[in-house]
C-alpha cells in the first residue's frame, strides 16, 4: 500500500526506492555526492499512521541540510531483510548513514529541534557508527 504523500515524495522530490540488492550501491556516494544518506523505512501506512508525517518532514530535512544529505525510500519488500542491519525496531524510521554504516535512527515523527540537533551531531565526521548487536545471549549450564 502507498499513500498520496509517499507518492509525492517519490515523484516530486525524486527520491529513489532501494531494496536489498541496490542499497549498497546507493549508499556508496558517487563523485561529488555527500557521504551521508537518510533511509526512510516506512512500514505499512495503513498501520503506521506517522508515515505521512515523516514523508512531509523528509524534504524539509533535506532542504535544511542541503548538499550534506541524500535520501532514499526503502522498498517495503526489503524492510524486514534490512531492519536489523540498520537498527530499525520501530516503523516508520529514518536512518542516517555514512557510506554503508548506520550512524543513528530517528523513529516515528520527532520535534523539528530533535531532527536538527541529532542530524547535526551525526554529520560530524567523528560521530561513531552503530555497532551491530550480537542479539540476546543465553548461557545454559548443565551439571
Amino acid at each position: 500500500m502507498t499513500t498520496p504523500l509517499l507518492d509525492s515524495l517519490l515523484r516530486r522530490h525524486g527520491l529513489p526506492v532501494v531494496d536489498q540488492d541496490g542499497i549498497d550501491a546507493f549508499l556508496m556516494p558517487a563523485a561529488g555526492e555527500p557521504p551521508h544518506a537518510l533511509l526512510f523505512f516506512t512500514g505499512d501506512p495503513a498501520t503506521h499512521r506517522e508515515v505521512g508525517d515523516v514523508a512531509v518532514v523528509l524534504p524539509e530535512i533535506l532542504s535544511a541540510f542541503r548538499g550534506r544529505l541524500r535520501a532514499a525510500v526503502v522498498a517495503r519488500s526489503a524492510e524486514r531483510a534490512l531492519d536489523r542491519r540498520f537498527h530499525v525496531a520501530v516503523l516508520p524510521s529514518l536512518v542516517l548513514t555514512r557510506g554503508i554504516e548506520p550512524i543513528g535512527v530517528l523513529p516515528r515523527i520527532c520535534d523539528w529541534s530533535d531532527y536538527v540537533a541529532r542530524i547535526t551531531a551525526w554529520l560530524d565526521p567523528a560521530a561513531p557508527v552503530m555497532a551491530l548487536s550480537a542479539g540476546a545471549r543465553v548461557e545454559i549450564v548443565t551439571p
